[in-house]
């Protein structure tokens, strides 16, 4: 017989195993857990403490107060105490091209992207399209390592435009023809151009685009106005100067003289920053924001060509980084900058000052505003990666918060593209696209080019793996020099 202070012992080991067998039968099974991370919410700025992110596969599992972690069992732990998390970026204007001879120095960029926190780039147009479908392929079945690609393939274009890869058409037809083409490329929108283009094709291309539900992103003919465009379909216009004539009570006018030759285009834009007015700014915006026609400023490349006269980066050190046919690329708006006398110089500063002072009134008039760099071939030190949070940090002096900022390159260009169930915020179900760090983005937008660790697609990167992946382009770089 078991005495009875026995069987009372007995009886709550029994009890303790049952519990534990409880727990661990209610252990949820991670892959990864993120351990005691400042996360913030980019859709509202706020920010949550002492927080463990769990993922499993390339998918969040649940985000919770890091007292609740033990409900989770995993292989890896990180501890991210000091550490704040945000989404990965998004680059929503970048180019690969330079022509065959360049793929290699093209695809030695994808890496620059993932070492500065990039898990997604559009590519708005070039002339490798064969190559880039190619690499959003690889890099969608895992076969390649990069960020995942957006891409428009060739954009659509008028006989001998300037651009090479173009696909050039002049007729409601030819039209029809290349979008069938594009469709069947899997192209995830349309880019159209104006370099050769009339206004009544471009029109007719986005209408046409429009109608079968594609995406379209553009430059605007000088002689259409904005809202005539906005009103046809255009889901986004490409650089800053192009929303900027929106804001002139005289647009209209303006473009129909260039259009009948009575002016050319370089006074046309004299007389649309001549008569610019805010409160026609401002209703103008608020139209394209109802329509959902969203503004990608790309504002850094524009910031380095014009103050080329301060910086001539000849020195930075990005470039160990860059091919050297790619940096060949970049001599043309070098030489075309350096043609200008004192008075050029100082009119192309105030160019982009105003510009770039109507980033404000986009993001107060509710138009979604997309972070791209308008990187890769042609804009001179405009560099892939870092080039982002250059482009960020423009945002920021241009008159919006960081957290505006920080939602311009995460959340809407998710959005823009309809991926925002997956990705763009950090929360269970989307995408394990994580990045940690150091600081404080929502305090200085600086703090989101210190980098800890980037969790893409759930591999880990910690800042040994980041800093590999720059040091191997390095010496890839190096090579193509040397050859």
């Amino acid at each position: 017989m078991i005495a009875p202070h026995r069987r009372h012992a007995l009886a709550l080991s029994l009890l303790a195993l049952a519990c534990a067998a409880t727990t661990a039968q209610a252990a949820e099974t991670a892959d990864l857990l993120i351990r005691h991370a400042a996360v913030i919410d980019v859709s509202n700025g706020k920010t949550r403490a002492n927080q463990t992110i769990a993922v499993k596969g390339a998918r969040i599992l649940a985000i919770v107060d890091d007292a609740k972690a033990k409900r989770f069992e995993a292989a890896r732990s990180i501890n991210a105490q000091g550490k704040y998390a945000i989404p990965a970026l998004w680059d929503m204007h970048v180019h690969f091209g330079g022509g065959d001879k360049l793929i290699e120095e093209n695809k030695n960029l994808l890496p620059l992207y993932v070492a500065h926190g990039i898990a997604a780039v559009r590519d708005a147009a070039g002339d490798l399209s064969p190559s880039v479908f190619a690499w959003r392929e690889a890099i969608n079945n895992g076969s390649l390592d990069g960020p995942t690609i957006f891409t428009s393939g060739p954009k659509l274009e008028g006989y001998k435009s300037i651009w090479p890869g173009d696909i050039e058409v002049g007729s409601h037809a030819e039209i029809s023809k290349a979008l069938d083409q594009l469709q069947g490329w899997r192209v995830d929108f349309v880019k159209i151009t104006d370099n050769t283009l009339s206004p009544e094709l471009f029109m007719d291309a986005l209408k046409q685009a429009h109608a079968r539900g594609l995406r379209v992103s553009a430059h605007v003919p000088f002689a259409l106005t904005i809202d005539e465009v906005s009103a046809a379909g255009l889901s986004s216009i490409e650089h800053i100067e192009y929303a900027y004539k929106a804001g002139s009570p005289q647009e209209a006018q303006i473009g129909a003289m260039v259009r009948r030759g009575e002016i050319d285009s370089k006074e046309g834009w004299n007389r649309i920053q001549s008569s610019f007015d805010e409160t026609t700014a401002r209703a103008a915006y608020k139209r394209l924001a109802r329509r959902g026609t969203a503004v990608t400023p790309t504002l850094n490349g524009s910031f380095v060509t014009t103050y080329l006269d301060r910086n001539d980066h000849r020195g930075d050190d990005y470039l160990k980084y860059i091919g050297p046919g790619l940096q060949a690329t970049y001599a043309w708006r070098v030489e075309r900058a350096a043609k200008d006398d004192a008075a050029a110089i100082e009119r192309r500063h105030q160019r982009y000052e105003r510009n770039a002072a109507i980033l404000p009134l986009l993001q107060q008039s509710g138009v979604t505003v997309l972070a791209g760099t308008d990187a890769g071939f042609l804009n001179s030190f405009n560099y892939p990666g870092v080039g982002l949070h250059d482009e960020m940090q423009r945002f920021v002096e241009s008159g919006l918060t960081p957290l505006q900022t920080l939602q311009a390159a995460t959340i809407n260009g998710a959005r823009f593209l309809g991926q925002e169930k997956l990705h763009g915020t950090l929360a269970a179900g989307k995408a394990a696209d994580i990045l940690l760090l150091d600081a404080d983005p929502l305090r200085d937008i600086s703090a989101t080019r210190r980098i800890d660790t980037f969790v893409l697609r759930g591999e880990v990167h910690d800042r040994e793996a980041l800093d590999g992946m720059l040091e191997e382009v390095r010496k890839r770089v190096a090579a193509q020099k040397a050859e």
